[in-house]
């Protein structure tokens, strides 16, 4: 009988033995989970800081007599670049693996940003971009370069 007992012991510990490492696996699992989904949103925050953050100086240059100034916002690395073209709904677009909604941005002189090419696109590099905002003494809207 003595025997059998040992090798009853065994059994059971090894019964929890795999239970344990399932759960670990299960927590490990929804940890990884976790820590995508944060990323995630802190991407999100970061591009829904760059519009607002870009409208206000495109405001503050738009109520100016006279700019020019290189202003770098950050951005998540999966957006390549920041583009500018003639929409009614969204003149700031975003070219990125993953769909990401632009924004209209007031007082921007579109037809002259995109006189040259449309869309004016303004590459991201190591998750900076760097804008240039212009208004010369008289003009009514502000324009953007690289």
């Amino acid at each position: 009988m003595n025997k059998r007992r040992g090798k009853k012991g065994q059994l059971n510990m090894s019964f929890g033995m795999i239970f344990s490492i399932i759960l670990v696996i299960a927590f490990l699992g929804v940890g990884f989970y976790a820590i995508k989904k944060f990323i995630g949103f802190q991407e999100t925050i970061q591009v829904e800081n760059f519009m607002r953050d870009f409208q206000q100086d495109v405001d503050k240059v738009w109520k100016s007599a006279q700019v020019s100034q290189v202003l770098t916002y950050p951005l998540p690395t999966k957006i390549s670049s920041v583009c500018f073209t003639n929409d009614d709904f969204q003149n700031l677009r975003f070219t990125s693996t993953e769909i990401i909604n632009g924004k209209l941005i007031e007082h921007l002189d579109i037809a002259s940003i995109i006189a040259k090419e449309n869309p004016y696109c303004i590459t991201n590099t190591n998750g900076k971009v760097s804008i240039t905002l212009l208004k010369e003494y008289g003009e009514t809207l502000v324009r953007v370069g690289r």
